[in-house]
């Protein structure tokens, strides 16, 4: 793996090895998503609450021309202090080649993961499709190609989420609901979207992710898992329309776009989108080393 420039640190070696429980965090939350130290308390955190259910935390970034399997805490601060881009699908390869430390995104960590032999990843929202016309997340595509469990609290509000669910879909990718029929909505707890499978314990999920590989369906699974404390749901609407607006009349477009309104978003709900995405983070990273934990989920 050297050769590729992909190092994985040597506890997270060992834990594969032996057959623990893993679980794959990103990294762009940690470079782009909150000011320091907020970031690193974050960080710190979520690692935290993995440990705590039992499994090996493995945060995943670029860092000194290698992609990073395991990042340390020293790592970490070198990487959030840095000037860094997000590492996606399609920048992955150019930005390890020039050296260019990063923070990945759900699409990078879980290639990254899944080269690692990690089956379990968590986030807060993944990317989809939005409102402006062929614009749509490399996520999804990591999403349909590698074979990992991704645990999130559903799409980023920001997106088209209707036209997400469907690309899904016909990317066939199973969506489990965790514990609940209906889609979760990121920064609210549910949509109105309903899911065609539900499940009601870790091992339930894990029991698909097997069956899924077992038929040699190409890619993983999504598991959402709606935060236990969320906005409403019409308030959250009007800060997205104003955010939106606000972003046309700025001439915000592309890649651009995901940052800029979740940060604009969080300015005009006075933080409570940032406090909502903490708690949601940390829920999701519990449930993922859960699911991590079960028989099988580590061959």
């Amino acid at each position: 793996m050297a050769s590729v420039n992909i190092r994985i640190a040597p506890h997270i070696k060992e834990a594969l090895r032996e057959g623990q429980p893993v679980v794959a965090l990103e990294s762009t939350v940690i470079t782009h998503g909150l000011p320091e130290p907020r970031n690193l308390e974050l960080a710190a955190d979520v690692e935290a609450v993995i440990r705590n259910e039992g499994a090996v935390p493995a945060t995943v970034g670029l860092l000194g021309g290698e992609a990073v399997i395991g990042l340390s805490a020293d790592e970490t601060r070198t990487l959030a202090a840095a000037d860094t881009d997000k590492a996606s699908l399609w920048n992955l390869a150019g930005l390890l080649a020039a050296g260019r430390p990063a923070g990945t995104t759900v699409a990078a960590t879980v290639q990254l993961a899944a080269r690692a032999g990690i089956r379990v990843f968590a986030t807060g929202g993944i990317g989809g499709v939005h409102p402006d016309s062929f614009d749509e997340s490399a996520d999804l595509t990591a999403l349909a190609r590698y074979p990992v469990v991704t645990v999130c609290a559903g799409p980023k509000s920001i997106l088209d989420v209707p036209a997400t669910l469907e690309r899904l879909e016909s990317l066939g990718v199973p969506v489990i609901g965790f514990r609940s029929d209906r889609l979760a909505g990121f920064h609210v707890p549910l949509t109105e979207h309903a899911l065609p499978l539900r499940a009601e314990e870790p091992a339930d999920i894990a029991a698909v992710f097997a069956a899924h590989r077992e038929l040699g369906l190409p890619g993983g699974i999504v598991v959402s898992n709606p935060v236990s404390e969320g906005m409403n749901a019409a308030r959250l609407e009007e800060i997205r329309s104003e955010a939106a607006a606000d972003a046309a009349r700025a001439g915000i477009r592309g890649r651009d776009m995901t940052p800029w309104l979740l940060a604009r978003i969080a300015e005009i709900s006075a933080g409570e989108t940032v406090g909502t995405n903490l708690r949601l983070l940390k829920e999701n990273a519990a449930l993922a080393a859960r699911i991590a934990a079960e028989d099988g989920m580590g061959a």
